[in-house]
């Protein structure tokens, strides 16, 4: 076989390789050749409800794949979660929202105008319920101020062709790209429709979002099978210590007990869904230090036997 400079630089690579023997090196040191395709969960704010919490941050969560930023749910202070996170605000390629209730859309213009104020320079996909479309153009038109200062006077490009609202009506396809599909199903959660939970096939697992929803026999056939489900949940015994401040205490308790999921349901769900992990997620009440995670799980292991993580803000899984 002819000794050519590449064959002899290949030998002494496999001669250096085999000279580790049983040397242990972490995962890291191979990660740089190409690109991870192991997607990353992060549950950015894990509260429920529209009012600020001390303990728990407005729901949002990201998936993030070979570097590529995927945002479900936009509560109030997600960009500064995405930061606390360390995920990159320019890396935001599209934006989820799972249904019109504030705590999940209060911040879906901020988070994009914040990251245009950075760095991000190339269009973002968002997708969710009408009138996506027009609570962009309004936000758009509100902060026209701001845009066209920092364009003037920083060389930012047009904010406005950045933002690409998609609105959903319907279940199915959401969108597929090198990195993800995702999946939409309608789900309950009166009186607000449509409302959607989003299943992300990434190359190494399935993730699936309830957003709010009551007990819907849609999403155990959206989550069949995942790896994870991460899931709102509701602990009825403790209902009554955060209603007590309510003015309208009797529609509040209605609502919630119509539209939300307890934890003996989620659990039943996980069951009937196959699921491989449940992820306890948008915790109602969300701001009770008396509320310990052993508490919640053990509410849940009642009805599922599967792994059961209590989320927490800025949790990686």
């Amino acid at each position: 076989m002819e000794d050519t400079p590449d064959r002899h630089r290949r030998l002494l690579l496999a001669a250096g390789l085999a000279g580790l023997g049983t040397l242990a090196l972490p995962a890291s040191a191979f990660a740089l050749a190409e690109p991870s395709q192991r997607s990353r969960l992060v549950l950015l704010g894990t509260a429920g409800g529209p009012t600020p919490k001390a303990l728990r941050a407005a729901p949002a969560s990201a998936v993030v794949v070979d570097g590529i930023v995927y945002v479900i749910d936009c509560g109030n202070g997600v960009a500064r979660q995405l930061a606390l996170a360390g995920i990159a605000l320019d890396k935001i390629a599209n934006v989820f929202i799972t249904h019109q209730h504030s705590d999940h859309t209060a911040d879906y213009g901020n988070l994009l105008w914040l990251a245009w104020a950075g760095s991000l320079a190339h269009p973002v996909d968002t997708w969710g319920p009408p009138p996506l479309a027009r609570m962009t153009r309004l936000f758009l038109e509100m902060n026209a101020a701001d845009i066209r200062t920092r364009i003037a006077d920083e060389g930012r490009p047009p904010l406005a062709p950045l933002i690409r609202p998609h609105e959903l009506t319907h279940a199915g396809v959401v969108m597929q790209d090198a990195h993800v599909k995702v999946t939409a199903a309608l789900v309950q959660h009166p009186p607000v429709a449509p409302a959607f939970a989003y299943r992300f096939d990434c190359p190494d697992r399935s993730i699936v979002f309830s957003g709010d929803t009551r007990p819907s026999q849609s999403l155990v056939e959206l989550a069949r099978g995942a790896d994870v489900l991460v899931h709102e949940v509701m602990y009825l015994p403790a209902l009554d210590k955060i209603l007590a401040a309510e003015s309208q205490a009797a529609r509040l308790r209605e609502h919630l007990l119509a539209s939300h999921t307890t934890t003996e349901q989620v659990g039943r769900i996980a069951t009937e869904a196959g699921v491989k992990t449940l992820v306890l997620n948008h915790f109602v009440p969300g701001g009770d230090p008396a509320l310990t995670d052993d508490i919640w799980r053990d509410a849940v292991a009642k009805h599922y036997k599967g792994r059961i993580v209590v989320g927490r803000d800025l949790m990686e899984l």
